[in-house]
């Protein structure tokens, strides 16, 4: 069912798009609050209030990016075997609103912060896929770009909300934990209330098309040429991917600005998300959305060329965060749309998360890499190796996947 506008002759995306990209969009907006005002505390938590080293930081980063990737297998999987993604999502967003309710019982305990942020991602990991199912069986392929831009942008208000409402709790508390965990955790049960009451599956009136769902089906997709090289790219791509945590405070140290600006540096990449993620995300219908990833994390790189500027103050900070927001415009809603040209209805959301899995046990895997980089080399080595890294999986990338057409 299409959601269409109050005015005759308006072309806007509401006219175009089902209702259930806006509803779902007002899901992860909530919910993007209350992860994003986790994601901005953590660091000068971790760092600066319990002195934790970077490659704590990193190993710590790396569970909450990716060491729970493999749950996304199983939601994925269960969303197509019963057909019932809204509950397998409603499964997740449930697991990660409790984690708030424990973050203020475990202290300042480095392995009790771990395994809850393990917890909060599982949840993360057992919601993806069926959400962004729900997406793509709703609308239609044409538009899936700007489908996925669309829930995007309204997820990134939630993002750009999260860091603003630590900040101006720890404004007026301080450096103290329990309010903002608080305050998060209200955040995710409304987003999980938003969910079982308005958001509406799409009705199965016949069977999907495609093969039985499984495991071994869902796994199988790899054998079509396809789709497996945008498995494998994306996961080497991710793999080459400084995750936000660190990026956020290399700009902060090769800028020197204040360290009081740390939480709100997030802040900057959302607003530019949000202004791009639905313009490019229409784009990349028209251009190609593989071609509109690679331009991401091309983007991506010139966030790294910036921190060689030495002293570059609060303008280079600005330029980093601009090319930031820009490179998960870019991509992120756009790889979802890719993978749903190429995996059948009846396993939309297992291609979804054998994708998904692999990029984030990529991330995993970079945040502990970089994590351990940091602690033992130079901040110019670090920077280095992640600018050398990400053009050499670039190339790659770009000669696994030469041969697909620009519309693909």
């Amino acid at each position: 069912m299409y959601v269409a506008s109050s005015r005759p002759g308006r072309t806007d995306f509401r006219k175009r798009l089902p209702g259930t990209v806006f509803a779902l969009g007002t899901v992860s907006l909530l919910t993007d609050i209350s992860a994003e005002m986790i994601t901005a505390f953590l660091p000068v938590y971790l760092l600066f209030t319990l002195q934790l080293g970077y490659a704590q930081f990193g190993l710590l980063d790396g569970i909450y990016t990716g060491a729970t990737a493999v749950l996304r297998l199983v939601g994925g999987h269960v969303s197509d075997r019963f057909r019932r993604p809204k509950a397998v999502a409603a499964a997740g967003y449930g697991l990660s609103a409790a984690t708030k309710v424990f973050f203020p019982l475990v202290g300042g305990s480095p392995f009790g912060i771990g395994a809850l942020m393990a917890a909060d991602r599982a949840g993360k990991g057992i919601r993806t896929a069926p959400r962004d199912a729900m997406i793509s069986l709703a609308t239609p392929e044409d538009r899936l770009g700007a489908a996925f831009g669309v829930h995007r942008s309204m997820d990134t208000v939630g993002a750009l909300l999260g860091p603003l409402v630590t900040f101006l709790l720890l404004a007026q508390i301080g450096m103290v934990p329990g309010p903002i965990f608080a305050v998060s955790a209200a955040f995710a049960v409304i987003g999980l209330i938003v969910l079982i009451s308005f958001v509406r599956e799409t009705p199965a009136t016949t069977k999907p098309k495609g093969p039985r769902p499984s495991f071994k089906a869902g796994l199988g997709l790899l054998t079509d040429t396809k789709f497996r090289r945008t498995t494998i790219s994306a996961g080497l791509l991710g793999l080459a991917t400084v995750s936000d945590a660190f990026v956020y405070v290399l700009v902060q140290k090769a800028t020197n600005i204040s360290l009081g600006y740390l939480p709100l540096l997030p802040l900057g990449t959302a607003v530019v998300f949000l202004a791009a993620a639905a313009p490019l995300g229409k784009l990349s219908d028209s251009i190609g959305r593989w071609r509109m990833f690679l331009i991401g994390h091309g983007l991506l790189l010139g966030v790294y060329a910036l921190l060689f500027i030495p002293e570059g103050g609060m303008g280079v900070a600005i330029a980093a965060l601009l090319l930031h927001g820009l490179f998960y415009a870019a991509t992120d809603g756009v790889l979802s749309a890719k993978v749903s040209e190429s995996a059948p209805e009846s396993l939309r959301a297992s291609g979804l998360s054998v994708v998904q899995t692999g990029q984030a046990l990529g991330r995993l895997v970079s945040s502990v890499s970089f994590g351990l980089l940091l602690q033992y080399a130079s901040f110019g080595t670090g920077v280095t190796v992640a600018l050398v890294t990400l053009t050499v999986t670039l190339v790659v990338a770009y000669g696994i996947n030469r041969e697909q057409p620009a519309s693909a």
